[in-house]
């Protein structure tokens, strides 16, 4: 199967790198078993991109004011029961917490049709335990990350072999929170999700010990906050632009690092602490991890 990645503007419509057979990835009909933060991002994220009509969007959750909540913001159909979302979507995302996914299975598994196809973002879940329950269908595995909720995830998933012919559609939906990819083995997920499902938090943690040393030094907490959210922005930004042009992290930090200055100075104690064995240590624990919760 063909890596693809590709991205839809934030204002939907079409993307000048988007081809006619792209276009072709608008759906039907979409539904949402569970409608948490993440179905929620997913669903602003398709209606922007134009994949589909507001009213084809079903959703169940066992919480009414969450119901009531998406239909009036997105105009999308609540509907009480997950069967009849698995009878009447097309496509079918199971957006709910992995301890709930076996009942879940259990509710939709008569309501589920040999061409519905499901897409579950419930970590730790494997294909085979959904298949074991609803059978032969199309399954995509989907590991996304929080950034999502702002459209600016990074996805990744992993297709059975039914699903394969559907992936484009996949693609389109996720692309439209972010940036999502296609790995071609299932147990390349727990590497995906050590990266990018767990990288936010590493983020999170070099940016709250950088406000901690900055007031060490002398800053307010205001501006040293300030600061360092926008010099984490900002790298972020440029770090992505320069990518376009094949210029990698590594480069960008070569460039900003003068001989003799103050920044070699910073380097220099980062690389005597072993830095980048440490953050290799941490993804490969978080991997690990991940394959020991997906049994």
């Amino acid at each position: 199967m063909e890596v693809r990645i590709f991205r839809f503007p934030k204002s939907g419509g079409r993307n000048s790198d988007m081809t006619d057979n792209d276009m072709e990835t608008k759906v039907e009909t979409i539904g949402f078993v569970g409608g948490g933060n993440m179905a929620e991002s997913l669903i602003k994220g398709i209606i922007a991109a134009g994949l589909c009509e507001p009213q084809n969007i079903l959703v169940s959750d066992i919480r009414a004011e969450r119901l009531d909540l998406l239909g009036a913001e997105y105009g999308v159909s609540a509907v009480r029961s997950n069967a009849a979302v698995a009878e009447r979507a097309r496509i079918v995302v199971l957006s709910v917490k992995p301890q709930k996914m076996t009942d879940v299975l259990e509710d939709i598994k008569d309501s589920v049709s040999e061409e519905t196809l499901i897409i579950s973002i419930a970590a730790g879940i494997r294909v085979a335990k959904i298949a074991g329950v609803l059978g032969d269908v199309p399954i995509v595995r989907v590991m996304p990350n929080t950034p999502a909720l702002i459209g600016e995830g990074a996805s990744a998933l992993f297709a059975n072999e039914k699903a394969a012919p559907m992936v484009s559609k996949v693609l389109s939906i996720f692309s439209s929170v972010g940036r999502a990819v296609l790995v071609e083995a299932e147990e390349l997920i727990d590497a995906v999700t050590a990266v990018s499902g767990s990288g936010p938090a590493y983020y999170f943690l070099l940016m709250e010990e950088m406000i901690r040393a900055a007031i060490k030094l002398g800053l307010s907490e205001t501006v040293a906050k300030d600061l360092v959210l926008q010099t984490a922005k900002g790298a972020g930004l440029l770090a992505c632009e320069a990518d376009q042009k094949n210029e990698s992290p590594a480069e960008l930090r070569r460039k900003v690092t003068s001989p003799g200055g103050t920044t070699e100075a910073a380097l220099r104690v980062l690389a005597a602490g072993d830095f980048g064995r440490l953050m290799t240590d941490a993804i490969t624990a978080a991997r690990n991890r991940s394959n020991e919760l997906s049994g």
